[in-house]
């Protein structure tokens, strides 16, 4: 048991959870991959279908991905603080705000297809709208974007693991991303 008293959870659970669930999720995935390069043409060492799955992605599965890719730690804590101090309400008026963002993202992406149909990311575009110095620019942004996101949810997953268990914050943060690291490399 931990020794800190307030903790939901022993200490010993958050280091199976993370370590557990992160081997449980990296070997699924390794499976998944494996059973789709045998059973399927698609290829998952082939860069098309990486980046944006053979463009053969549904708009329901596409609008799964916008609202998952969107729900992370500081999302579903702001829209709770937000239900705490306004009450049921809060959280609807909080999600409010985010449709438009993602009704004016899907209007844009629309566009930018019609445009460049064979462009896969936002880097794509920029290089040959803005050349290889804006290029650049929005490389080292989007970078530093995902450095600072990821960031984010370690932290926010391991402050969660330790809150609940008692489990070294420290810790968390170089356990929880071993899993991805697995299915990755």
């Amino acid at each position: 048991m931990s020794s800190n008293a307030s903790t939901v959870l022993p200490q010993g659970a958050g280091y199976g959870v993370v370590i557990g669930m992160g081997l449980f999720f990296s070997g699924l995935m390794i499976v998944l991959t494996f059973i789709q390069k045998r059973y399927t043409a698609f290829s998952p060492s082939n860069a098309e279908e990486f980046t944006s799955a053979s463009r053969s992605v549904k708009p329901g599965l596409i609008a799964a991905g916008i609202v998952s890719a969107w729900t992370w730690a500081a999302t579903l804590l702001q829209s709770s603080a937000v239900a705490y101090r306004y009450g049921i309400s809060g959280p609807y008026w909080y999600a409010a705000g985010a449709t438009v963002q993602v009704l004016l993202f899907a209007q844009l992406s629309a566009k930018l297809k019609l445009n460049a149909p064979n462009a896969h990311t936002f880097l794509e575009i920029i290089d040959v709208r803005f050349g290889p110095v804006g290029h650049a620019v929005f490389l080292f942004f989007g970078l530093a974007t995902n450095i600072l996101v990821s960031s984010m949810l370690t932290l926010g997953g391991s402050a969660t693991v330790t809150d609940l268990t008692g489990m070294n914050t420290i810790a968390a943060c170089f356990l929880i991303p071993i899993g991805v690291s697995i299915y990755v490399v």
